[in-house]
């Protein structure tokens, strides 16, 4: 039988999806520089302001395409990170709005979560040698250490107002997670290890966190890193801080912390075991726990379904994680795991009419657009087509151009 995460055959069809994908996404591009929201039907949804998150993610999505060897994919990332250095970067206070208004107005405050991926974006932008990503790369890598990295606590700090003069109390694991990604790419890309020995410390505090709870991340904390279960209580279905355990970033811990196991230098048997655990309980917890397939978003802390909706890059990082432990361990159970989720994204999440993928579907899954609208990017889907054709070790996007471009 074909064992799809390493089959010639199934990773024939990645590529293809992978095309698809930066197909319908390929209108994202905004003459003003950035990326616009898409809607349903891959056309830019009027009226909405240009997102820092969507920016980054589409200037990661399309650099990787160029390395790909996709027409138009460099023009297209070169025009998204051109809302970075562009309307989207504070010239007065440093760092980057999360949103601008048509009108100019900027969204107050600035995140770790969205300067994160200025630096994923930044780093995939060298590799895919776009102009201007090294300076973008160490503006975004200066203002991130000199803001948002704890070096006391070994974690990041979660929100500034606008102009970096006041820190919010809030801590979160959200922002952390895709730190991890952020930093071991800048490694990748520039060879800096001070970046992997960074996200490693954070890699520690998770996995001691999740195994103080049974597997279940605790992601929200206050300033002393003291853990907040009832954060967010009234907000179940928050996009970025729901209550409760997120099913979905147990899976994306996993692959992240066999990120972490397999770059240089770093020697810690924990991190695998720990990549099993988080990946057995989020499967035990979210995986068809309530007569149907599909990952229900959040659970309580006993393990007990919050919010049943699916959302779709909670398939595709089960889809990335089974991939990942199964490069990493060879065993068959990962492997089938792996099918089984391709199986749903293509009977469930798919849109085989329109293009790319519904971002959310109801408990009986039919497409919803409680909590995700539209087809915002492609960021999550797009990776689920690479993460079995690439190693552990680069991050993707030099792991692409190692072995696939």
């Amino acid at each position: 039988m074909s064992v799809w995460p390493t089959s010639p055959a199934h990773h024939r069809w990645l590529d293809q999806h992978s095309r698809d994908l930066l197909a319908f996404g390929r209108r994202t591009a905004d003459p003003g520089g950035g990326a616009r929201w898409l809607d349903d039907r891959g056309e830019p949804e009027p009226g909405r302001p240009t997102s820092a998150l969507i920016s980054c993610r589409m200037t990661h999505v399309y650099g990787i395409g160029a390395l790909l060897g996709v027409p138009g994919a460099g023009r297209i990332a070169a025009q998204a990170m051109a809302g970075l250095t562009g309307r989207l970067r504070d010239t007065e206070h440093g760092g980057w709005h999360s949103s601008v208004a048509e009108d100019g107005t900027a969204e107050p405050g600035k995140s770790c979560y969205d300067h994160a991926f200025v630096l994923l974006a930044a780093s995939t932008g060298v590799q895919a040698a776009l102009p201007g990503a090294d300076d973008l790369l160490a503006e975004a890598s200066q203002v991130f250490l000199d803001r948002f990295w704890d070096e006391k606590a070994g974690m990041c700090a979660d929100t500034w107002d606008t102009t970096f003069t006041t820190l919010d109390d809030y801590r979160g694991i959200n922002a952390n997670m895709h730190t991890v990604e952020a930093m071991l790419s800048v490694a990748s890309v520039t060879g800096d290890r001070a970046w992997i020995d960074r996200a490693v410390r954070i890699c520690r505090f998770v996995v001691a966190a999740a195994s103080a709870h049974q597997w279940r991340i605790p992601e929200h904390y206050d300033a002393t890193w003291t853990p907040q279960p009832d954060y967010n209580l009234d907000k179940p279905d928050h996009a970025f801080k729901p209550y409760g355990a997120t099913i979905g970033h147990g899976l994306e811990w996993s692959r992240l912390l066999l990120h972490a196991a397999s770059a240089p230098t770093v020697a810690d048997p924990s991190f695998a075991s720990a990549a099993r655990n988080l990946f057995d309980r989020a499967v035990a917890d979210g995986w068809a726990v309530d007569g149907n397939p599909g990952f229900v978003y959040t659970t309580d802390w006993t393990g007990r379904p919050v919010v049943r909706d699916r959302m779709h890059w909670v398939a595709a990082e089960g889809i990335n994680a089974a991939a990942a432990l199964h490069a990493y361990t060879r065993e068959q159970a990962y492997a089938d795991w792996y099918r089984t989720w391709w199986d749903y994204t293509d009977a469930y999440l798919i849109d085989h009419e329109h293009g790319s993928w519904f971002h959310q579907l109801d408990p009986a899954n039919r497409p919803t657009a409680t909590v995700w609208p539209g087809k915002a990017d492609l960021y999550h889907a797009f990776q689920a087509t690479l993460g079995a054709r690439v190693p552990l070790w680069p991050m993707l996007a030099t792991a692409v151009d190692d072995h696939l471009g």
